[in-house]
């Protein structure tokens, strides 16, 4: 099953709450890219995770088995399944892979249960293992508000200017810690937030207008602690918009950036990706992809 990465294309952190977390407004869309989960019965009668990649954990601290340990206390049933991973996805990127594979996991331990847990509650437990993972059981682009836990799925004409949307994700050699990358923003309150009203208008407004394309929306203001310790991204970023005409964002806090090309333009794809490789190296992790108009619904 896959289990696909985020990018966040619209991202208004708001403030700091009384608890350390921050609210945000975001309008995230998975990608038809990403990682691929599948699972069979376990033999030893409880949950175990297999990866070629030697970089990802299989022990407990890996968010699939944490679902797979909440699946089992919230229903009862042992959560005996074999988890198979072939990593795509980067650590360190902002594109979700972690929590993707624990929501991917919730939906492959609710497929297998005598008594799979309703719609609900299966969001319940991916909001309990963190903040990005309930957009990964919805289906298509959705509005993230507060932690990520409130979600609201676009109108059909705003879902239209954003499914199925060709962009270009990549990332340098480098990851961003997302806690650095609050912390920095946090020090340089209040300038670095965008206050909710602000937020709630600038997508309300592109929402309202039919004729206003994807790019218009295009903000995260998460990239200005990742732009000033690594100069390198504003540059490429500047030197694809010179070159190419594209506007380059960060999804998340960062390091992957992504450019959304401009409808019917797919065969922009590898004169930036040839731009990226000369900025970055050739080693450089370039993925052409569409934002995903659906997924298979809880």
């Amino acid at each position: 099953m896959l289990s696909p990465a985020k990018l966040n294309l619209f991202l208004a952190i708001t403030h700091r709450r009384p608890d350390g977390f921050h609210d945000l407004v975001s309008l995230v869309a998975p990608l038809a890219w990403g990682d691929e989960l599948t699972a069979e019965p376990s033999a030893s009668g409880s949950a175990e995770l297999l990866c070629a990649d030697p970089a990802v954990p299989t022990g407990q601290e890996n968010l699939i088995l944490k679902a797979a340990t909440v699946f089992a206390a919230a229903t009862g049933q042992p959560a005996a399944l074999r988890f198979r991973l072939v990593k795509r996805v980067p650590m360190g990127a902002g594109l979700g892979g972690g929590s993707s594979n624990a929501a991917t996991a919730l939906r492959l331990l609710n497929r297998a249960a005598s008594r799979p847990l309703p719609a609900s509650q299966l969001l319940a437990l991916a909001a309990h293992l963190g903040s990005d993972c309930p957009l990964f059981l919805e289906g298509g682009p959705v509005v993230m508000r507060g932690r990520g836990e409130r979600l609201t799925p676009l109108e059909p004409s705003a879902r239209s200017r954003v499914a199925g949307r060709s962009v270009l994700v990549f990332k340098p050699g480098f990851a961003i810690s997302t806690p650095w990358a609050y912390a920095q923003l946090a020090a340089q309150a209040p300038d670095s937030y965008l206050p909710p009203p602000e937020a709630e208008r600038r997508l309300g407004a592109w929402q309202a207008d039919a004729s206003a394309p994807l790019e218009n929306l295009l903000f995260n203001n998460m990239e200005s602690p990742a732009f000033a310790k690594f100069p390198a991204l504003p540059a490429l970023a500047d030197r694809i918009l010179q070159r190419h005409g594209v506007s380059v964002r960060m999804s998340g806090s960062g390091s992957a950036c992504f450019a959304v090309l401009p409808s019917g333009r797919g065969d922009l794809a590898d004169a930036i990706v040839a731009t990226v490789r000369e900025a970055l190296g050739a080693g450089a992790l370039c993925v052409a992809t569409n934002l995903a108009s659906s997924q298979i619904p809880v």
